[in-house]
């Protein structure tokens, strides 16, 4: 990955910065399929593409649209979402734009494992309104760090992907509510089947297209079940957290879907500054595929 560097210079003192190039490419042979993750500058290192067997699985539109994290936060006031909302990709003013609010700190692709290290812009700016609510957010850039480590396959399972994320909540916000999207991912429209897991038949089922959550892992497939993306949360509930919440939602308007990993944290007495770490398992495949593949996972870490 390539560094821009640019001299700055102040009085007789030179500064130099260098600009992290967000493009990077973690590809893995599986069988006689080749499984790609791509990352651009564009939404500041966060996932842009996902391809396997030659079909693409995320839809990146804008900078919310991408396999990637968010968090939203209540400054110790009414919870709204979207209002404190540091997000991986950029913000909602980036719009379809080569750039993003976001700032990549750091970027590596080292032994078949991609890590980033992120500076989340707030999802709207200050002044600016979501569903007719005022940002509570008084910069366009938070200081809401994140850092993600993805590489391909568990315990000897290929067609997943092993996700971590890690938030760091900087001290002083007076927060006592916080919403954590550990991962979302945006699909294509032409994803239209929705399933999940049914722990009592162990296989999937047909889940409605409502918007929410529910207990259970979801996953999002093409009508025809060739291609199938969905989630699995490794972490327990832990210091009062809640979850983890699966989503899916469905968005005719904007042709597009998506499924997401929520967990939730309140304190009444201040949430703690400090990392909260999350681990994901993203299998993808055709819907057996995946549903094979759920079912190892559950197995391997004891249902």
């Amino acid at each position: 990955m390539k560094a821009v560097l640019l001299v700055v210079f102040i009085g007789t003192i030179i500064f130099i910065v260098a600009d992290i190039s967000g493009d990077a490419v973690l590809k893995k042979q599986i069988g006689k399929d080749e499984a790609i993750l791509t990352t651009t500058s564009r939404v500041a290192g966060a996932i842009h593409s996902f391809k396997f067997r030659g079909k693409e699985y995320i839809d990146s539109f804008d900078h919310g649209r991408q396999l990637q994290s968010a968090s939203n936060f209540n400054m110790g006031r009414k919870f709204i979402p979207e209002v404190f909302n540091p997000t991986e990709a950029g913000s909602e003013f980036d719009g379809k734009g080569p750039k993003s609010s976001s700032k990549l700190l750091f970027l590596k692709v080292n032994n078949e494992e991609l890590v980033t290290k992120n500076q989340m812009a707030f999802w709207i700016k200050p002044g600016m309104k979501s569903q007719g609510n005022p940002a509570y957010n008084t910069t366009e850039l938070s200081n809401h760090l994140l850092r993600k480590q993805v590489r391909f396959g568990f315990m000897g399972l290929e067609q997943v992907l092993d996700y971590r994320v890690t938030f760091s909540v900087p001290e002083k916000e007076g927060h006592t509510y916080a919403q954590f999207e550990a991962l979302t991912g945006y699909m294509p429209w032409e994803f239209q089947q929705f399933l999940r897991w049914n722990p009592e038949q162990k296989k999937l089922i047909p889940l409605d297209k409502q918007l929410g959550e529910q207990p259970f892992s979801v996953v999002i497939a093409t009508e025809d079940g060739r291609h199938a993306m969905g989630v699995v949360s490794l972490e327990m509930r832990k210091n009062g957290m809640v979850g983890p919440g699966y989503g899916r939602f469905y968005f005719p308007n904007d042709k597009v879907v998506k499924w997401n990993c929520v967990y939730r944290l309140q304190d009444k007495d201040g949430v703690k500054a400090g990392d909260y770490s999350f681990r994901m398992l993203v299998p993808f495949g055709t819907v057996e595929e995946v549903e094979n593949t759920i079912k190892s996972i559950l197995e391997k870490v004891k249902e």
